[in-house]
């Protein structure tokens, strides 16, 4: 779900399907992803940035690169005293975290040169077998991650909030949430990323 293409092929096929959400759709500019293909950075990068703010995160993880001293990876990540990685900012918590995540990289426990050949409930499977990564944080790496186009995470509070505001909902619940989506099917990730931009404005 990276080219302009299929951005123009998913939002005509969105207004058709959802007239409200046309509204968001014709007043928002959504540019395409650019995947980058470094799953351990994107998964780390998740890590570190759970409960903070962007600005937050990004001041944190700008230290990180800078003990890194170059691209993340497993092996650096390991070699790196507990002390060292605290010293930018992260807690010994997301510590823990990252270096399960590295271990299992490292030992190939999750296979994630075979993601593109297994469906995302089977990713997510994988992934919540780390310590630290959830579902939300799952399903975060299937859209910005992999590019999948057709995933709809119900734990994010944004879009919760983007489509309460949508529809003058108050409470959204899993269900409710669950019935509006399914109009945006096959375009689930699509729709969230212009709901998500709705909150911008």
């Amino acid at each position: 779900m990276t080219s302009l293409r299929f951005y123009k092929q998913a939002s005509a096929y969105l207004v058709k399907k959802d007239r409200r959400l046309a509204k968001i759709i014709s007043q928002t500019k959504l540019a395409p992803l650019e995947l980058h293909g470094d799953y351990f950075r994107e998964l780390t990068e998740s890590i570190v940035s759970q409960q903070l703010s962007v600005k937050a995160a990004d001041t944190i993880l700008g230290r990180f690169y800078k003990l890194m001293k170059g691209p993340i990876t497993p092996a650096k990540v390991l070699n790196l005293k507990d002390e060292k990685i605290r010293s930018a900012g992260i807690s010994y918590q997301k510590i823990s975290y990252i270096k399960d995540l590295a271990k299992k990289f490292q030992n190939k426990q999750i296979e994630f040169d075979k993601f593109d050949k297994l469906t995302d409930e089977k990713i997510i499977d994988e992934l919540v077998s780390v310590r630290g990564i959830g579902r939300w944080t799952a399903e975060m790496f299937l859209i910005f991650g992999l590019g999948r186009p057709d995933v709809f995470s119900y734990g994010d509070l944004g879009l919760r909030r983007a489509i309460e505001r949508l529809y003058k909902i108050q409470d959204l619940s899993e269900i409710e949430a669950i019935r509006i989506s399914e109009k945006w099917k096959p375009y689930r990730s699509v729709a969230s990323r212009f709901l998500w931009k709705s909150l911008e404005k």
